[in-house]
């Protein structure tokens, strides 16, 4: 059965502040025991963690920058003190994984899923180090986004580079790790820049398959290409987040969070119509 896809997001019932990307009840019922515990000694943080997600959540979606918080959420100062302690601990991506998770159980599917669609999208990077690499073929400066999605398009990893890196070169990285996370995954799907025979020989050792799904030279004009169109509509939902338009990011880690955060909250607002 294929995903619905993603919903707007719609305001909370939260009363007081008009906000579409807070987090609804159900959805700090599923986050709020990932959030760390305060501490048994020494001062107690005032802070409300739900808040700062709330922020959180709002940066990315607005793709302002830290000191443009508006005033209702906490100091940005804070907000980004908590963002710091949460990339560390790895927070969105367990969210997100958890999220994913529970969505494919509710499409009546496996957890780890047999099956991924590999691609890669270069976009600007002006925090970059140096602005980035170059990609010749799409003509911009900046990182690349190496994916894999499930084939319903829920994001199962993501690599970054900078954008000189060719796409087999990133989907290497996405196959040595995937297994630690997604242990069951055996097939890939990708586009003919996959096609390559050091990357085909690194899936033989590892026992994964991969199927090339070409354009058809006698069709002429846009024509769907099967499971390749499903990474794509991926790319636009990250998009529509207008802090993954570009890698405003300076470090990957931090930029790799920002996507997690983004995936995870479409995520978690399907789960909780």
């Amino acid at each position: 059965m294929q995903a619905p896809p993603f919903q707007e997001l719609e305001p909370p019932t939260n009363p007081g502040r008009f906000n579409p990307t807070d987090l609804t009840d159900a959805e700090w019922e599923i986050v709020r025991p990932f959030l760390p515990a305060p501490p048994k000694r020494g001062r107690k943080p005032t802070t409300d963690l739900r808040e700062v997600l709330n922020a959180l959540r709002y940066l990315a979606r607005s793709g302002g920058g830290w000191r443009m918080l508006p005033k209702d959420f906490p100091p940005w100062q804070t907000v980004y003190w908590w963002f710091r302690r949460f990339v560390r601990r790895l927070l969105f991506r367990t969210i997100h994984d958890v999220a994913l998770m529970l969505d494919r159980e509710r499409e009546a599917r496996e957890r780890s899923p047999s099956a991924a669609v590999v691609d890669s999208q270069s976009v600007k990077a002006p925090s970059a180090p140096s602005g980035g690499g170059y990609d010749a073929g799409k003509r911009i400066k900046g990182r690349k986004r190496h994916i894999a999605v499930d084939t319903d398009g829920r994001l199962l990893m993501v690599n970054l580079t900078t954008a000189d890196i060719s796409d087999s070169a990133g989907a290497q990285e996405i196959m040595s790790a995937i297994r630690r996370r997604w242990p069951w995954l055996k097939h890939l799907f990708g586009d003919g820049a996959y096609d390559r025979t050091k990357l085909l020989d690194a899936a033989a050792l590892r026992d994964f398959t991969v199927e090339i799904i070409r354009r058809s030279d006698d069709v002429s004009g846009f024509k769907v290409l099967p499971r390749r169109w499903v990474v794509e509509r991926t790319f636009a939902w990250m998009t529509r987040w207008r802090r993954l338009v570009r890698d405003y990011e300076k470090r990957l880690d931090v930029s790799e969070a920002m996507i997690h955060l983004a995936m995870a909250s479409n995520l978690l607002r399907r789960l909780t119509p």
